[in-house]
């Protein structure tokens, strides 16, 4: 007697499931918010994507490839929305205009992000291999600033956005909007 026939798109009689992956990262990046890296586990991850914990070995060999994978999409989504606005400016003023945009409104958009974000600086200065992460997050954030700006003023910007994004999530003193404009005014200037 033959095997039952199989469903077309299917595995062992189960239906396929081809977003499963995508759900795995970014339930690794919810768990990462909620937990930080040191409580994020496979049985953790595999619980809030809805997957059953043997399905986490099939797509990831270990916690360390997930996190690698998990924070490479986050910086990539962070660094496509910076790389949008700085697109749209089409002058000077318009790029300045950008660079206090992504820093009042882009950056950090939320405090999952900056959790996010601070958890990913945090295992970068703690392992190097996930310095290739950060590294490109930055040479995708200064060639955007590129297109505006010469080389130094670039980098200079980028240190900005970075530093007042995080002074402006932890202050518990906001500062005016108009201080992030004249930093960015004196810094282009230059």
């Amino acid at each position: 007697m033959a095997p039952p026939e199989r469903p077309a798109g299917s595995r062992r009689g189960r239906r396929n499931d081809p977003d499963r992956r995508d759900r795995i990262i970014d339930a690794c990046l919810a768990v990462i918010a909620r937990a930080g890296v040191a409580g994020t586990s496979h049985r953790k991850v595999a619980a809030e994507a809805g997957v059953p914990l043997g399905a986490m070995t099939y797509y990831f060999g270990n916690m360390d490839e997930l996190l690698r994978e998990a924070f490479t999409r986050f910086a990539e989504t962070i660094s496509d929305r910076f790389e949008r606005r700085m697109a749209f400016a089409s002058d000077a003023i318009a790029a300045r205009d950008a660079v206090v945009a992504i820093i009042l409104e882009d950056v950090f958009g939320d405090d999952r992000e900056l959790v996010l974000s601070h958890e990913l600086y945090t295992l970068a200065a703690r392992q190097p291999a996930y310095r290739s992460i950060t590294t490109a997050w930055m040479e995708r954030s200064r060639a955007a600033l590129e297109r505006h700006f010469d080389p130094a003023t670039a980098r200079m910007l980028d240190a900005l956005i970075e530093g007042l994004t995080i002074h402006r999530a932890l202050d518990s003193h906001q500062g005016d909007s108009r201080d992030v404009q004249l930093a960015v005014s004196r810094i282009a200037a230059g």
